[in-house]
């Protein structure tokens, strides 16, 4: 017989795990530091992910899964946690993918976050946007950021979530959490109306499509801060999504907007710590200044990556390549890990060979082998 789906999630917090899969004929495995695994239990039945999957839903959300075949929601196991869901229909049968919150909010200096991007919470306005894969904790670092503000400033937030993953007592703050299809109907309906609610603070949790991207923008535009996330990996990528995701008549005006309100992009991604114990943050920082805001207006986005590069003293800007290579020299993560993730392993190869001042056929062998 199948262990209880608490009980599953029991070995996911107990293993420190990420993650939970539950499918056929397999049995469950768990995401530990960015690696699955397989758990001690015979493979699962068609009948048994069903009963697992269904013990946690409401009867309107198994209604709405009967019909739409597929659904995101959040929920709390009392002594355990919060967790995110994603259920779904394969080869006929129930699967599930569970994501594990953390059980308390972390500071920005556990988390790896710098100090230059914790400031952008006092920002009054302006768009600041998290980006990167599935999974490399850009809900938790929004999350921070929230829990920041509502520490520290006196204002109304609204968030609109699908689901809501983190639940904020109001401190200093007011916070209204809207949860898609339970309290509003889209991110178009809840956007359209945020505005009549007397925000300073919005959060929308993800610009998927072309209605969210535009009304982010208004609300940024119209003196919001707004935080919002892209499935992009790096901060030109970003902004060139956002742009190209409007008709081309409409681009020219975006680039303005959008040079206009933002604020910040931060592309992240967890590495694997040198250590073994975890996984540590990467995190790329573009700080728009009059330049970059130049270039976007312009549409010179293949421009922004050297601005960048030359941004990071006084604007506190860095590229993923600086943040690896800060990480690297921490002795956070190992050159092999480095090296594996780059997009660019010559650039860097030079900012590691400079900054250590590697002249000698031994340093050039070193690093050229991890490159390999």
């Amino acid at each position: 017989m199948a262990k209880t789906i608490q009980e599953f999630l029991e070995i996911c917090v107990k293993e420190d795990a990420s993650d939970l899969h539950i499918t056929t004929y397999i049995p469950p495995r768990v995401r530990v530091h960015g690696v699955l695994k397989s758990i001690d239990h015979p493979p699962l039945t068609p009948s048994e992910t069903k009963q697992l999957v269904y013990s946690v839903l409401t009867d309107r959300q198994k209604k709405h899964f009967e019909e739409k075949l597929e659904l995101d929601f959040s929920f709390g196991i009392k002594d355990l946690g919060r967790f995110r869901a994603n259920v779904f229909m394969q080869k006929g049968a129930v699967a599930g993918a569970f994501r594990r919150f953390l059980p308390s909010m972390w500071s920005f200096a556990q988390l790896g976050i710098p100090q230059r991007v914790a400031q952008l919470c006092y920002l009054p306005r302006g768009l600041v946007l998290f980006t990167g894969p599935t999974g490399c904790g850009k809900s938790t670092s929004i999350a921070c950021m929230i829990d920041h503000i509502n520490h520290e400033r006196a204002v109304h937030i609204v968030t609109i979530e699908d689901p809501i993953e983190y639940y904020f007592v109001p401190k200093k703050s007011i916070i209204n959490q809207r949860e898609l299809f339970v309290d509003t109907l889209s991110y178009a309906n809840a956007l359209r109306s945020v505005l009549r609610e007397d925000p300073d603070v919005v959060f929308v949790g993800e610009m998927r499509d072309y209605e969210t991207v535009e009304a982010c923008l208004r609300v940024a535009e119209t003196g919001h801060l707004t935080f919002s996330t892209l499935h992009t990996n790096s901060a030109a990528e970003s902004i060139s999504r956002i742009i190209d995701i409007f008709p081309s008549q409409y681009q020219s005006q975006v680039r303005i907007m959008l040079s206009m309100s933002l604020e910040g992009v931060l592309t992240q991604a967890l590495l694997p710590r040198a250590d073994g114990k975890g996984r540590v943050l990467v995190m790329e920082v573009l700080i728009p200044n009059s330049a970059i805001r130049n270039l976007i207006r312009e549409n010179k986005i293949h421009q922004i990556y050297s601005t960048m590069q030359m941004g990071q003293e006084k604007f506190g800007m860095q590229t993923f390549n600086q943040s690896l290579a800060n990480l690297y020299f921490k002795r956070l993560i190992t050159l092999e890990t480095a090296m594996s993730v780059t997009s660019f392993p010559e650039e860097l190869t030079d900012i590691i060979q400079r900054r250590e001042g590697l002249r000698g056929s031994s340093g050039n062998a070193s690093l050229n082998s991890a490159r390999k």
